[in-house]
């Protein structure tokens, strides 16, 4: 019995081990292998070309990520759920200069944690090759495209259409201006674009791919002036007598009846170093509209480094959005004839050292020129302006010619809401000596409403004359010109402030709900970059005296905002502009 009892726990203890051993072995975990990842070669794209970055991946335990680097920095990464195997593609838009190289690093981490070897992918950037420049002269007759693969140079004044005698129209035409190309104005021959009544201009750009108008000269060598400009010819009405000619006899036709018109639409568009003289006091504008209709579209026009006005209407109602004045040496934005649409956004910036002898002002608004009863009036609905001297501080350098930031005179009628006001010698000047715009200011049809002037006060001990420290910009002295017609001479000068009614301009303006004067601009949020190389022309919400949250009255044609000025925090300048146009290569 005892035998058999040793012999069964022998038994047991065999059992036991056995189970203990079993328990102890466990199925071999499986091994997958590091994921895998092939690429195409070398790609390759001038600058602006799209190429596509891809790679085939496989990975037998699946996919968890993908991270893609260029030149060693994050460009794309994607989290995956498993796959075993991916194609990765990606459109990158080649940047850099002509024989750069921009390398990309693909990189995929399995569900396993395990990591790929890094596989490259490189992109040259190719040569640009250099663009066939067409010269163009004479007249533009039925549909014609100009593409961006040409340069196109204005020799003469070239039309779209012809009127070659008032009120006579004998050929129309349509040109088309794709986005992204380049027109370039012959200086010799004082190259210029003129749209002539019943024809159109089409030149729409994008923020990407503006459309340019510059000058056939090399970087470094561009002046104001270098060529004409863009003229647009419509049948709108204005208050000349039937149809007028635009200043400077180069045969620009325009008004009419047709308070609709439509000649085309100009979309992100620059027009730099315009401007030719033609005659004594008779320049083009960079931008100049002739009767042109509210049937047209004009939205986001750059207008750089101009001789004369940046941007003129003579007459007309075309209503237009988003425009910069940038460096003029004449008027930013200069309105006469009736011109009756309505402009939002706009902004006009000064250089100091550029200025003309007739007298640079940032509006200059006219009824006509000798200020006359003549209908339709000069009219217009301006809103969310920002009109910025080139005096951010009084140590800056000023030319003595500059004026006024805004100047209404001879019988206008126009309306101001919403704007900003500063850097000038004088806020706004309402002219006191010819035409009645004082008049209608006292009877409401001038209206100037939600205006700031900021830092236009005490520069007269900054070298300044004495026309430069009146206050706020109100009530200057002003060269009697009644006197000058006369009698040839200056005569006297007057000495008492403006009146409109029987107060003062300056108690005008201030009783009006939402206008402010403010000694400086230090509180308005505006940026300390403003007055730089680049502007930066957003506001900072919270300032003291901020030109945020001052509502835009309801005004037909116009967008709600609640900030004084262009900006608020928001820059539609910004992809399609250019503030340095000197340092562009344009013909390659």
């Amino acid at each position: 019995m005892k035998r058999l009892q040793t012999n069964m726990f022998k038994v047991f203890a065999v059992l036991t081990i056995a189970v203990v051993t079993l328990a102890g072995c466990t199925k071999e975990e499986e091994v997958f292998p590091v994921p895998t990842i092939s690429a195409s070669g070398t790609l390759a794209g001038i600058p602006g070309a799209t190429v596509t970055v891809k790679a085939s991946i496989n990975a037998p335990a699946g996919i968890k990520s993908i991270t893609v680097l260029k030149n060693g920095a994050p460009f794309d990464s994607k989290i995956m759920a498993g796959e075993k195997t991916a194609e990765y593609s990606k459109d990158y838009v080649v940047e850099g200069t002509a024989g750069a190289t921009v390398n990309f690093t693909v990189q995929v981490t399995d569900v396993k944690n395990q990591v790929s070897s890094l596989v490259a992918i490189p992109v040259t950037v190719s040569v640009v090759p250099p663009k066939t420049i067409i010269d163009v002269q004479g007249v533009i007759e039925g549909n014609v495209t100009w593409t961006k693969d040409k340069i196109y140079r204005l020799k003469g004044y070239v039309r779209v259409g012809e009127e070659a005698v008032s009120g006579t129209i004998t050929k129309k035409g349509q040109l088309t201006i794709q986005a992204g190309t380049i027109i370039i104005g012959d200086k010799a021959t004082k190259g210029t674009l003129i749209v002539q009544r019943e024809s159109k201009l089409i030149a729409e750009g994008t923020a990407a791919e503006p459309i340019i108008f510059t000058s056939a000269e090399g970087i470094g060598s561009r002046s104001p002036g270098d060529w004409g400009g863009v003229v647009i010819c419509g049948k709108a009405p204005n208050n000349l007598t039937g149809v007028a000619e635009l200043e400077g006899g180069y045969k620009g036709f325009h008004g009419g009846t047709v308070a609709d018109d439509n000649s085309g639409s100009l979309k992100y568009v620059r027009i730099e170093y315009a401007g030719i003289p033609l005659n004594p006091n008779q320049e083009i504008n960079s931008l100049t509209m002739g009767s042109v209709g509210s049937g047209t579209k004009i939205e986001y026009i750059m207008a750089s480094f101009g001789l004369d006005d940046s941007f003129e209407w003579f007459g007309g109602t075309v209503n237009c959005k988003y425009l910069v004045a940038y460096k003029g040496t004449d008027d930013d934005f200069d309105m006469d004839n009736g011109y009756s649409g309505t402009i939002q956004f706009g902004l006009g910036y000064r250089d100091g050292n550029l200025a003309d002898v007739s007298g640079s002002n940032g509006f200059e608004i006219d009824n006509d020129a000798a200020g006359s009863n003549l209908a339709p009036f000069t009219s217009a609905t301006l809103a969310n302006f920002s009109i910025i001297g080139a005096k951010g501080k009084s140590s800056d350098y000023l030319d003595a010619n500059f004026q006024n930031g805004a100047q209404l005179r001879r019988n206008a009628k126009v309306k101001i809401y919403n704007t900003f006001i500063t850097g000038y010698p004088a806020g706004l000047y309402i002219d006191s000596q010819r035409g009645a715009a004082k008049t209608n200011a006292a009877n409401g049809e001038l209206i100037v409403k939600n205006v700031v002037i900021a830092g236009t006060t005490g520069w007269g001990s900054t070298g300044f004359t004495s026309l430069n420290s009146g206050l706020y910009g109100f009530g200057v002295p002003v060269v009697n010109e009644e006197q000058i017609a006369r009698t040839g001479s200056a005569g006297t000068v007057a000495t008492r402030p403006i009146e409109i009614g029987t107060v003062s301009a300056s108690a005008w303006f201030a009783a009006i709900a939402g206008n402010k004067t403010l000694t400086s601009t230090a509180n308005t949020g505006i940026s300390s970059a403003l007055w730089s190389a680049r502007p930066t022309l957003t506001l900072t919400a919270g300032a003291s005296e901020s030109l945020i949250g001052t509502a835009l009255p309801t005004l037909a044609g116009t967008t709600a905002t609640d900030f004084v000025g262009a900006f608020k925090d928001s820059d539609w300048t910004a992809g399609w502009s250019e503030f340095n146009p000197n340092s562009i290569v344009y013909i390659k």
